[in-house]
């Protein structure tokens, strides 16, 4: 049975991760406007430079501090992200948006297979269960119909390594680590998107012209962007990788929640399945834990 003050400290995890969920949802309507005006490579590109630089400013020590291998480990990290922010946006021009959303989201399938298979982490009946209710859930809140193609295929290969990136977080984060591990992959994820917006053959990379857009923009690389990749790296230094997916498979159903609240979209029945899923599949996943804990205590009290 785990002390007090680790349960505290994986409901902070907990809390952590749907904080930093819940500003990627947010995102999602202002990325949809400002995509209009800026390439999406482009829009990346700064976004994740901002973020970057910001978090070297302020956090240059925390990287001095890192040892050789977590550098290395940070690196690779950093590399699966950036990859697969590339590949889910090239995907994006060939497939539907709502089809892109599901397959992205898949990831919260391929996280514990991965888990298990790498980490060989034995994944129960419970947590299966709540991983399929994910995935359904997500495929009710954004499918509107489905095909095989180019793009879908390049998609769910960047869901593979954004569930890699999840395992890997989960098996080298150290709390104590998790502020310079972030600056580091920021920083690799930058030069990944700096690369891929240099191959568009524009004449340098196209910057927002309205303040609106650059106001958006720092809050996406600030806040949804720096701010959420130092949470996510601290929480899954404390929480398996196949619970991490399945709390930030809470993304989409944020993401709607903004897209109502302040974009002017509707409720429809599809939007309340949909969600309604997702957060089970949360709340099964992380009620089961207390409940076998509670069973464990009232065991060993009988014992006792």
């Amino acid at each position: 049975m785990r002390a007090p003050d680790e349960r505290r400290v994986a409901l902070l995890a907990t809390l952590a991760l749907l904080a930093m969920t819940a500003s990627w949802g947010s995102t999602f309507f202002l990325i949809k406007d400002l995509l209009d005006r800026v390439p999406t490579v482009d829009f990346l590109a700064v976004r994740f430079t901002i973020a970057g630089l910001a978090m070297l400013v302020v956090a240059h020590r925390s990287v001095l501090a890192l040892p050789r291998p977590v550098l290395r480990r940070a690196v690779v990290l950093g590399g699966l992200y950036g990859v697969a922010q590339i590949l889910q946006t090239a995907g994006l021009a060939h497939t539907p948006a709502s089809v892109s959303g599901f397959v992205t989201g898949l990831y919260v399938v391929a996280t514990p297979l991965l888990a298990a298979a790498i980490l060989r982490t034995r994944i129960g009946g419970a947590t299966w269960a709540a991983v399929a209710l994910a995935a359904l859930g997500l495929g009710v809140l954004t499918l509107q119909g489905f095909s095989v193609g180019y793009g879908e295929a390049i998609t769910l290969v960047a869901a593979v390594l954004y569930a890699l990136h999840i395992v890997g977080l989960g098996a080298w984060s150290q709390p104590g680590a998790a502020v310079g591990l972030s600056v580091v992959q920021l920083l690799v994820i930058a030069a990944i998107c700096m690369a891929a917006a240099a191959t568009t053959g524009r004449a340098g990379v196209v910057l927002p012209e309205r303040s609106s857009d650059w106001l958006s923009l720092v809050y996406m690389a600030l806040v949804a962007g720096a701010v959420a990749i130092v949470a996510q790296t601290w929480a899954q230094a404390h929480l398996p990788p196949t619970r991490s997916a399945i709390i930030m498979s809470m993304e989409p159903v944020f993401a709607a929640g903004f897209a109502v609240a302040l974009g002017g979209e509707g409720v429809t029945p599809r939007l309340l399945l949909g969600g309604s899923m997702v957060v089970a599949a949360m709340l099964l996943v992380e009620l089961l834990p207390r409940r076998r804990r509670r069973i464990e205590a009232e065991v060993t009290h009988l014992a006792v």
